[in-house]
Order: structure tokens, then C-alpha cells, then sequence
């Protein structure tokens, strides 16, 4: 079983060693853990799981290996008790909801009718109205309708067993393959960081104020400057046709940036940068800033991120005069150099699946003048990205 758990790790490109399984059965031996499947759930996912991208992937194979599997504890029940019923339902029902189900009859009744379906159930339900489980109307269950039932396994199950973790899927969107939500996005970022301490101080420092106390035998108040991130990003939006369909993400993303970095300058541009780009979408042609200026005005130690789907024709990034909106008098490519040339710490985030680029010219043509430095608009994606802009300088 250990091993087979292993094996359907390794397939889900968890990685899992030899190491890991033998520290797992050690602990098992030791008895570090109560005999229960909800203990050995989060022993197993602490030992195997060191990166929190993984964590719904280790629920879905943990769900496929272990589903059905009960504790010695639970299978030698013989005989529900009573009182354990009554805690259960008390749990989950508020005063107003025991008062409306004295319409299905007497406390002692409803209790001994959720009994019998505990004894009788079998298995796991979904949907209906008699059996006690989930999306259905029967007054005993979770996740569906019945305006005078008794809420059972929204929290906790009746067995005590893991699944009622693994089934939750708290971590679902943490999926390094899935498209990003602002949350997972600002997790990405936080790997581009350097705290500083500028400005004013208003900040209570706790440590050096009881230092300084003890030292001086009187109170001796400490403020200091609140903590920032110090990094410097200069984010560069492609914005408009086959962007269109990817509007929703690059709001999160954009988003979150601004809530991630004080230091942080943004500006639009259409499919390639040229010469000049601008602020306002609504003013693209009547109040835009020359590349030049930002390429003066902000310093090299900006670290430069361009997000756009690098879609468009070859001879915009290769011509002058290629744009489709304007005729540019130099080509694309040579603005991408300027602007690389500049900010060293640059990298391309583009929202196509990494798997489509080899069949676009313009992605490849753009990946190349980024150095390789292009990555897919995922969590993983924007993961190495932040790495790739940590170790540039």
C-alpha cells in the first residue's frame, strides 16, 4: 500500500524519494501519530510536500489511494453512542434550526431516525433525499437543501477520517498548472523582495524600546521606519486585440503588483513596445510618454517585466514601420534592446500555455530577444520568473 502511495506521488510529479518513504514508515513505527487516517493524512503531506504549489496534487492522490480505508478505532466500532449523535447534530444546528425541525417530530425521534441511516449507509452519497451526504435534500447531510435538516460534514465527518480534508480542497487553486487568482499571484511576487527601512520613523520598535528601558532605567520610547519591500519594478502592459481574452488575469496580476510593491511604475503598450507608451488606455494617442524618458528617468536597478502574449506579426518586431497603428520608424526589436540593454533584470510573462509557443514566429522571435527569459502566465510561471529576476543584476 506505502509503496503503491509512492508510486502515485511520483506520477503526479510530486517529487518523492526513497528517503522521504523511510522516514515516513520510521515514524509510523516510532508512533509518533495516533492510529487515524486524518493523523497519518497530515503526517504524510508534511514529510512529502515542501512546496505549497503541490499540496492540492498530494489531496488528489491521497484521495485516490487511501479512499475507503478506515482506522483499527473505527472499524471496531460495533455501536454508535447516543450521546456521541447528539453532540454531533448540536454542532450544526443553531437554536432557530432545532425549532424549525420540531415540525419533523421530537428531538428523540430526529436523532434516533439519523441513527438507523448511520447503521443502514454503506457508503459515501451524493444527491437524493434520504441518505446522509452532500448536494442532496435528505435532512441529514452537507452542501445541499432542506430547510429543516440536520448539517452533518461541513466540518467535520462522522468517521473521523481524512477525507473530509482531502475532499475540501482548501488549497485547489494553488496548483502550480492552474491560471492565477490576485491571492495566488501576490504569493508569487513575494519572492521578489528586499525589506528596507526608509522614511519617516513611526513605527514603535518593541525590541530596542525594552532595551533602552533596562538600559536607562526609565522608559525610552524607540520609533523606527515601517518595513517595505525595497525592489523597484517597472511593469510593461500589452493591452488590446488578442489580449482581449485575457483581460480578467492581467487585472489580478496588476493587481496585485501594486499591493506588493511601494516602488512600482506601469505603462501600456500594443503588442511591442516602440517609441513612446503610455498611462491612460483612454488617452493612448494624446498623452503618451516617449521610451526615452522612462529609459532616463527610471534607473537600471528597476527590475523590468513585460506581459503580453507576443502575438502578432513578424514584421512588427523586425521593420520599421511594421506596427499596425502607426508607422514606426524604428523596428520593435530595437526598442526590445534599448529597454533590455538598460534594465538587465528583465523577463516576459506571456499568458499563451508555454506548449502553443513554437507554433507562433512572433513568440519565438520575442523569447529569443528576451535571452530565453520568457514564462507562462501560471503560478509556476511566475514563480521562476521572480527567481530568474532574483538572481539578475
Amino acid at each position: 500500500m506505502f509503496l503503491h502511495f509512492l508510486d502515485e506521488l511520483r506520477s503526479a510529479r510530486i517529487p518523492a524519494s526513497l528517503k522521504e518513504h523511510l522516514m515516513l514508515l520510521e515514524a509510523l513505527q516510532e508512533g509518533v501519530i495516533e492510529r487515524r487516517m486524518e493523523d497519518f493524512y497530515y503526517l504524510s503531506r508534511a514529510i512529502y510536500v515542501k512546496d505549497e504549489g503541490l499540496l492540492d496534487r498530494f489531496d488528489q492522490v491521497f484521495s485516490k489511494v487511501f479512499k475507503g480505508i478506515e482506522s483499527d478505532i473505527e472499524t471496531g466500532q460495533s455501536e454508535i453512542p447516543e450521546e456521541w449523535l447528539k453532540k454531533l447534530a448540536e454542532l450544526y444546528l443553531t437554536p432557530e434550526e432545532m425549532a424549525e425541525i420540531q415540525s419533523l417530530g421530537s428531538w428523540e425521534e430526529i436523532m434516533e431516525t439519523l441513527k438507523k441511516r448511520l447503521e443502514e449507509q454503506q457508503g459515501r452519497h451524493e444527491g437524493g433525499n434520504k441518505w446522509i451526504g452532500t448536494a442532496g435534500r435528505s435532512p441529514f447531510g452537507a452542501q445541499g437543501y432542506n430547510p429543516e435538516g440536520v448539517r452533518i460534514g461541513q466540518e467535520k465527518g462522522r468517521h473521523g477520517k481524512a477525507l473530509k480534508v482531502w475532499d475540501k480542497r482548501d488549497f485547489r487553486n494553488l496548483d502550480s498548472t492552474v491560471e492565477l487568482g490576485t491571492r495566488n499571484i501576490k504569493v508569487a511576487l513575494r519572492r521578489l523582495r528586499k525589506f528596507a527601512r526608509e522614511g519617516a520613523a513611526d513605527e514603535l520598535d518593541l525590541d530596542a524600546t525594552i532595551k533602552g528601558t533596562a538600559r536607562k532605567a526609565y522608559l525610552d520610547i524607540v520609533m523606527r521606519p515601517e518595513r517595505h519591500n525595497a525592489v523597484k519594478l517597472l511593469l510593461m502592459l500589452d493591452v488590446g486585440g488578442s489580449m482581449d481574452p485575457h483581460i480578467k488575469v492581467m487585472e489580478e496580476l496588476f493587481s496585485a503588483a501594486r499591493s506588493e510593491f511601494k516602488h512600482l511604475e506601469y505603462f501600456y503598450f500594443h503588442n511591442c513596445p516602440y517609441e513612446a507608451l503610455w498611462k491612460d488606455n483612454k488617452r493612448r494617442w494624446s498623452e503618451r510618454t516617449p521610451t526615452f524618458d522612462i529609459l532616463h528617468k527610471y534607473p537600471h536597478d528597476y527590475k523590468l517585466i513585460f506581459v503580453g502574449d507576443a502575438s502578432m506579426s513578424p514584421y512588427e518586431i523586425n521593420y520599421a514601420g511594421g506596427s499596425v497603428e502607426h508607422w514606426n520608424e524604428e523596428a520593435g526589436e530595437v526598442w526590445m534592446k534599448r529597454l533590455t540593454g538598460v534594465y538587465h533584470s528583465s523577463v516576459w510573462i506571456n499568458p499563451i500555455p508555454e506548449q502553443h509557443w513554437g507554433h507562433s514566429q512572433s513568440i519565438q522571435m520575442m523569447k529569443t530577444l528576451m535571452e530565453g527569459r520568457m514564462f507562462p502566465l501560471t503560478l509556476d510561471g511566475l514563480d521562476r520568473a521572480m527567481r530568474q529576476l532574483t538572481r539578475s543584476h
